[in-house]
């Protein structure tokens, strides 16, 4: 479990090997393709609900403090990952 300004999470590293779908970061808006490493985050006291899971890029998720989710970044921003 990790504390955030925003409340609790349940956050679960996903390794290379096991990321087999392409995901959308809520961090930068930016996809995380097939075969990258990143966080799957959900709030604590959620039970688990699949719907509230977000999968991020490691970057984004430890920027979450300075970087609100959901900040679009533009087409020329540098992608995390």
């Amino acid at each position: 479990m990790q504390q955030w300004q925003d409340g609790e999470y349940m956050v679960r590293n996903v390794f290379g090997g096991a990321a087999v779908k392409t995901y959308l970061c809520p961090g930068c808006m930016q996809a995380i393709r097939p075969g990258l490493a990143h966080v799957v985050a959900w709030p604590a006291d959620d039970r688990g609900d699949l719907a509230d899971r977000r999968h991020w890029h490691t970057g984004c998720w430890r920027a979450r403090d300075r970087r609100a989710p959901g900040v679009e970044r533009s087409r020329n921003a540098p992608r995390y990952g």
